[in-house]
């Protein structure tokens, strides 16, 4: 399908959008595919906090081009990319888990405007959720907080363990 220079710039705007809204960007190559795969690729992704598409490779790199962004890519054979707008790792997990199946290869991606390899993508699916991520941070935060109120109420604790065993030994002869 022949697309009008207009129509041409307009999709090279839209890519250059989503390029400098997004945290990163992967690239998936495809081959055998039906839109009915496709589509559940797409709703995995929407449910990560991203955008799937399917891209016209010359026009997405003359739009990483205008974004700044620098670096080799594979672009060749049918691509389709996913932009995270909110967890990359999430959104990694879903490319990583896609490129398993025989129709999938990973072909790489950006990540703050940063060429990564396929290997980069499958380490960043290995890294646990962005909730996760914030209650081990926030635990490892409070961690010692808590040891330090622990350390203080201890000894007025064990004084208190104290008088209590005294005053119940002393009540004990009295009745």
């Amino acid at each position: 399908m022949a697309f009008s220079k207009k129509h041409k710039r307009e999709m090279i705007a839209q890519y250059t959008q989503w390029l400098k809204n997004s945290q990163a960007m992967f690239m998936l190559g495809y081959t055998r595919m039906s839109m009915k795969e496709i589509d559940a690729l797409r709703a995995k992704v929407r449910e990560a906090g991203g955008e799937a598409h399917v891209i016209k490779n010359t026009l997405l790199q003359i739009a990483l081009h205008e974004s700044g962004i620098q670096g080799d890519t594979e672009l060749t054979g049918t691509t389709l990319v996913g932009f995270a707008f909110q967890d990359v790792p999430a959104l990694a997990k879903v490319f990583n888990e896609a490129s398993k199946a025989e129709s999938f290869k990973l072909k790489g991606g950006f990540l703050d405007f940063r060429l990564i390899s396929s290997d980069d993508i499958k380490a960043l699916a290995d890294m646990p959720p962005l909730p996760v991520m914030r209650a081990r941070i926030l635990g490892m935060l409070q961690a010692p907080a808590s040891r330090l109120v622990r350390t203080f109420a201890e000894p007025a604790r064990q004084m208190a363990a104290v008088v209590k065993a005294y005053s119940e030994k002393s009540a004990v002869p009295a009745a």
